[in-house]
């Protein structure tokens, strides 16, 4: 073999193994980044949804007294925040992920508006700042990083068969 040849091919091989690592290190930080996110977000949202499951004193003066929800609400809505809260930190179920992150959501926004409704001052609507931003970030991280695992070849689905072909 060609010594030119043989270099050529040792130098892209490098460059291949570099490209690799390259990839490897941004992967990984996605995924740091994705498990930061998503933890805090997760762990606010079940720090929120325990005191509401156990109908704790706090929980019924901030939602029943201070907002008007009915007592029956209380609970429903702590359920829902540690359904959705799991959801989110299991791997896999994408769909059930989509919805989770949607209903804790529109959880945070509903009750930045209750609270902004209720003559609420701004340093209690503008703390919920802090989860929505933290799921904002969890959510974009989430998609980020599933479109860099979607394209590897290990998730590669087979091709669906096309119903005209089959019917004739």
């Amino acid at each position: 073999m060609d010594k030119t040849v043989q270099q050529y091919r040792i130098k892209t091989d490098k460059n291949k193994d570099q490209l690799k690592l390259k990839k490897h290190k941004a992967m990984k930080k996605l995924n740091v980044l994705y498990w930061i996110f998503t933890s805090l977000f997760a762990a606010m949202m079940l720090m929120s949804a325990i005191p509401d499951i156990m109908m704790d004193p706090i929980a019924i003066e901030g939602m029943h007294k201070g907002l008007g929800y009915p007592l029956y609400f209380v609970p429903f809505i702590g359920v829902a925040k540690l359904l959705g809260s799991i959801a989110i930190l299991v791997p896999g179920f994408h769909r059930i992920k989509e919805w989770a992150f949607a209903g804790l959501f529109f959880d945070l926004v509903g009750a930045t508006f209750s609270i902004i409704a209720a003559g609420g001052t701004i340093s209690q609507y503008g703390f919920m700042a802090i989860p929505l931003a933290l799921g904002a970030l969890a959510y974009f991280f989430y998609h980020k990083r599933k479109a860099v695992i979607g394209n590897s070849p290990r998730t590669v689905k087979a091709p669906r068969p096309v119903l005209s072909s089959i019917a004739s």
